[in-house]
């Protein structure tokens, strides 16, 4: 029901016929040893219908917006297998006291945060900008403050995955209205107080269409204190290096998930005009889903993955990096795959001789192996140690199958398999 009603709504915001993107969602290929899993506190499919109050705060806690749009729960609602932040013009301008001064506020705008930080992992969600100048975007950043090298100075991390907006215009930021926008702000307070937006080179995906004509998948990897790498449908990732010239380690610290939907000022960005505002067709910032994973050992299965199960996300498979690998170590090898699985399953490996000069049975079997493994996207190897040494003169080849765990090790019960040949230098 929740895919009929997501095909419906689709139709509506374009008035018409909408293709969807086919767009790449998952993370990327995990370090050799380790396995993506799903962390279920940054994650949220938004099929219910209220946002989940035990990982989201409805408003941004510590933000009132930028004026002069404020956020509003009001303006946040879940239905129809999305999450929905409307921009919305106020019927009077409001004023309110914050920061030592009064803002005027006189567009909606909304704020859905994290209750919970995260440090490192990868963050990916599934949106449609508003076709408005209101931002559309996906980030985080600290709560506070961290101590600076000199004691008296402090520093904040804000990390971009993207911040678009919906339509173009006469304005300076007019390049937000294309593709993915992402940065790294490493925002210092020296010992005199004067404040620094120490930001890394920022990282552009181009593309000639609006994000408010379709959904598009945003991607970031936070793999290090010091390094990102952003993710944009299909394309090849593009990478990023934060500011490190005050600390060593610049983005030391976890941080919030963000999704906003905010104004930006003039000469940067114009504002919404009250028509847009007012068109239902328009005004509205549509996620899909939002998701996170962490790293861990890769046969790790102590951990509750219950979430991850419901979502299944994989196409289950178990892939080698190649077709042919050339070794030279004949009797110990080191045999490198990775797997994907949406549940427990098992994997078997098997080495056989594919030549047949001793008119012995065709694939003769050398050795096997087989294991669990639990949910996730994982990369590993597996060692071999044979009774005999590889031949030179005879060809060999790898099979891997993924299995059901109550399954045979027969190639009819595989999910799917691989195959990969052995070269003897």
């Amino acid at each position: 029901m929740n895919q009929l009603k997501k095909q419906l709504v689709c139709v509506l915001m374009v008035l018409g016929f909408c293709l969807p993107t086919i767009a790449q969602s998952g993370p990327p290929q995990p370090p050799m040893g380790k396995r993506w899993v799903m962390n279920p506190d940054f994650s949220d499919e938004f099929n219910g219908t209220s946002l989940d109050a035990q990982k989201w705060f409805d408003h941004h806690p510590n933000w009132k917006g930028r004026e002069p749009g404020i956020f509003l729960p009001s303006q946040v609602s879940v239905k129809d297998g999305y999450m929905q932040i409307k921009g919305e013009k106020l019927e009077k301008d409001t004023i309110v006291k914050a920061y030592g001064r009064n803002l005027k506020f006189n567009i909606a705008g909304g704020a859905v945060v994290s209750k919970k930080s995260t440090f490192l992992g990868y963050y990916e969600c599934r949106v449609k900008a508003a076709a408005t100048t209101m931002s559309t975007t996906f980030w985080f950043s600290t709560n506070g403050t961290a101590k600076g090298p000199n004691d008296c100075d402090k520093y904040g991390q804000e990390w971009d995955i993207q911040e678009c907006i919906g339509r173009t215009g006469d304005f300076s930021g007019n390049h937000f209205a294309n593709g993915m926008n992402s940065n790294g702000h490493f925002w210092y307070t020296d010992c005199d107080k004067k404040k620094h937006d120490l930001r890394a080179p920022a990282v552009k995906f181009h593309n000639s269409e609006l994000p408010s004509k379709d959904f598009h998948v945003y991607g970031g990897w936070w793999r290090d204190e010091n390094s990102a790498s952003f993710y944009y449908d299909e394309r090849e990732p593009k990478h990023m290096k934060f500011y490190d010239k005050v600390v060593g380690k610049p983005f030391s610290e976890p941080m919030y998930m963000r999704l906003v939907s905010e104004t930006y000022p003039f000469p940067w960005i114009e504002l919404p005009t009250d028509e847009e505002l007012a068109d239902d067709t328009k005004n509205t910032v549509y996620y899909d889903w939002v998701r996170g994973y962490k790293l861990v050992d890769v046969l790790d299965s102590s951990l509750n993955q219950n979430y991850e199960m419901g979502v299944k996300l994989y196409h289950e498979t178990v892939i080698f990096p190649e077709t042919e690998m050339e070794i030279s170590e004949k009797q110990k090898i080191k045999i490198p795959f990775s797997f994907k699985a949406n549940q427990k399953r098992t994997i078997y490996l098997k080495i056989s001789q594919t030549t047949d000069k001793l008119k012995e049975k065709w694939d003769k079997k050398i050795a096997e192996k087989q294991f669990d493994v639990s949910p996730g996207y994982g990369n590993m190897e597996i060692e071999f140690k044979l009774d005999k040494e590889l031949s030179r003169n005879e060809q060999y080849k790898v099979e891997a199958f993924i299995r059901d765990i109550n399954k045979t090790n027969k190639p009819k019960d595989a999910i799917e398999a691989s195959t990969l040949f052995l070269k003897i230098n």
